[in-house]
Order: C-alpha cells, then sequence, then structure tokens
C-alpha cells in the first residue's frame, strides 16, 4: 500500500526557514538599536498610563515595499520628529504584512522581490534590516502582526504593534499580544462592531498558553503573562467611528469593562471612507476632541508615503520587475504624500 496518500495531497513543496536565532545573528540588534526600541516602548506606556502629556502618532507607508523608500521616509521622520518632540511621539508605520481579501501581493515579508518568488528567507532578513536601519537613526517603529510566528524574527525592533481588523477576532493573534513586549493595538472589526476589539483587549490582558515556535524554531508551548498595554484602534467601518460622540461611547463601553479608555484613531480605512485625502479632515477633528478636552485619545494614525497615492501592481505578480515602479508610490492603499503629512502634523502642533 502506498504511504502517506492522506498527507500532502495540495502540498507542492516544503522550503525550510531559518530559525529566528540565526535571522537575528545574521541581523543584529545594536546597542543604539535597543535603546531605541526600549524607549519608544516605555514613551508609549507612559502615554497610556498618563504619565506623559504627549500623544503618538504611527506613521508611514500603507506597506513596506522598498528599502529606499522606507529609509527616505525614516529620514525625514526623524527630522519632523526632533521638532516636535515635545507635543507628539512619532513612530513609523512599518508594514511587512498584507492581508488579501482575495489575491495581490502579501507584502515584503513574503515576497520581497514582488516577483512571485516568495523568497520568505529573503524578505525576514530584509524587514530586520529596514527595522535596524530606523532604530539606528533613533526613529521607533510599529508593526501589524498578520502571521502569529513572524514575531520572533522582529518583535525585538518594535516599539508598537497593531492587530488588523480582520483578525483581531481570532483567538491565536489575541494570545499573540497577551505574550508581546510592547504595547499593542486591537482594530474594530471591519463593518465598525466594537465589541470585538474590546473582548479582545480583555483576552490579551490576561495570561494564556498556546502553540508557537521559540526563538530556535522549535515548536513549543508559550506561557504569557499576559499585555496590560493592549488597547483599541478605531478604524471606522461600514460608517466611519472617530466623530466626538462615537468615541464617547467606545470609551464609555471601556470604562464599563473596568478597561482603562485610551483609545487610537485611525484616519484612513472606514474611517477616511477609503479617500486618501479625507485622511486630513479626520486629523484634524480628532486634534480638536484632544483640544476640547479628551484626554483619552492617545494616538493617531496616518498613512503616508513620500507622494500621494497608489500605483497599480499586477495581481499575479510572477515576472514582475519592481524596478518599473515610481519611487515613493504606495502600491496597496494610497497615501498622503510627504508634504501633506508634514503640514498636518506642523498645524497639528501649533494648534496644541
Amino acid at each position: 500500500m502506498q504511504k502517506n496518500v492522506t498527507v500532502d495531497t495540495r502540498v507542492k513543496k516544503y522550503e525550510p526557514i531559518q530559525s529566528p536565532h540565526q535571522v537575528q545573528l545574521d541581523v543584529p540588534l545594536t546597542e543604539q538599536a535597543y535603546t531605541t526600541v526600549i524607549n519608544g516602548r516605555r514613551t508609549i506606556e507612559n502615554i497610556l498610563d498618563r504619565k506623559d502629556p504627549r500623544k503618538f502618532i504611527v506613521l508611514g507607508p500603507c506597506s513596506i515595499h522598498d528599502p529606499y523608500t522606507a529609509a527616505d521616509y525614516a529620514g525625514r521622520l526623524k527630522t519632523l520628529s526632533d521638532q516636535v518632540a515635545d507635543r507628539f511621539f512619532l513612530v513609523m508605520r512599518t508594514y511587512f504584512e498584507k492581508p488579501r481579501t482575495t489575491t495581490g501581493w502579501a507584502g515584503l515579508q513574503n515576497d520581497p522581490d514582488m516577483d512571485g518568488s516568495f523568497d520568505i528567507n529573503k524578505g525576514l532578513h530584509e524587514a530586520r534590516k529596514i527595522l535596524l536601519y530606523n532604530a539606528t537613526l533613533g526613529i521607533s517603529s510599529g508593526t501589524e502582526y498578520l502571521d502569529t510566528m513572524s514575531p520572533q524574527y522582529t518583535s525585538d525592533l518594535i516599539s508598537w504593534a497593531a492587530i488588523g481588523a480582520r483578525t483581531t477576532e481570532s483567538q491565536q493573534h489575541r494570545n499573540l499580544v497577551s505574550g508581546l513586549s510592547m504595547p499593542a493595538g486591537f482594530k474594530n472589526g471591519t463593518h465598525g462592531h466594537v465589541d470585538v476589539a474590546v473582548n479582545a483587549i480583555l483576552r490579551a490582558r490576561g495570561p494564556h498558553s498556546f502553540f508557537g515556535i521559540n526563538p530556535y524554531g522549535v515548536f513549543s508551548q508559550i506561557d504569557t503573562s499576559g499585555n496590560p498595554y493592549s488597547h483599541i484602534i478605531l478604524r471606522g467601518g461600514d460608517e466611519p467611528n472617530y466623530e466626538a460622540k462615537c468615541v464617547r461611547e467606545v470609551q464609555a463601553k471601556l470604562r464599563e469593562k473596568n478597561l482603562p479608555d485610551n483609545v487610537v484613531i485611525d484616519c484612513s480605512h472606514g474611517n477616511s471612507q477609503k479617500d486618501f485625502n479625507r485622511q486630513a479632515l479626520v486629523f484634524e477633528e480628532v486634534i480638536k476632541q484632544i483640544k476640547d478636552g479628551n484626554a483619552g485619545i492617545v494616538g493617531l494614525m496616518l498613512e503616508s508615503n513620500l507622494e500621494a497615492g497608489s500605483q497599480a501592481i499586477p495581481a499575479d505578480l510572477r515576472g514582475f520587475d519592481k524596478s518599473t515602479l515610481a519611487h515613493g508610490v504606495s502600491v496597496t492603499d494610497a497615501c498622503i504624500s510627504w508634504d501633506t503629512t508634514l503640514e498636518l502634523i506642523q498645524q497639528a502642533y501649533h494648534s496644541l
């Protein structure tokens, strides 16, 4: 009788992935980078604890597809960050994994060459190099974790994390956050439901045991102590939810569950009704709410790139030449330009 006819009937091959430990050895954390990461985490924790009166803003490309563009953006962000540091703590959005509703590019970590080759080992190294560059520059990085194994490869370089609207309901992601070493935000559901994020926060704040990999790539039981800095991100849904009334209602729900009424507002996605130009309107309205005294609004998010808009890429990337892409233009969600970003933050700085 033929062996193993009940397994791997649709698997083409297995490609070994290097262990997190090996990738970290290849792209090691430096003392300077360590200081940036730890200071970033402590700053965000202090903002969440209301010990630091500043607000944190997570801003950057919808997705990172080019290390040179990322470095260009980080350099500009560093200059701006130094200028507004007494009122805002800026965190660069470094998203390497992209959830796809049907098909499409899955992100730099999965397909770094954007040609359908899916060299994940290379993608993990590229992601670490970008994060290390940022930390060496003095810029804290934030990311969204889509795969529950990937944090072992990059989390030592991350100061803030997000769980997306599609995965906030996932038990595995809630468990994951319970063990993350940095503050992490849960987005409300894709249709705008807030209760799923509140429940996620409650679960992530407790201890859990679950399957995962250790730094050496060994499949292990992971026991966690819980993450007291999990919080909610309002990203809108079928309708926006950044308006003052919506924010107050969400904060009331949090207080009912004996949770801090900390709220981060994503100016894109459902809140901008998928029109990148509307991010500015959302941002300005949220700054007004802060001015009006809502201390529970602790942070904001912007999808921002060097140039405005987005550029199309094929659904099937096999054979695609990424060198044909325009510099500084998003290949996923459309973003506001750097000039618009600069104007928004400088105006908010003077307003507050």
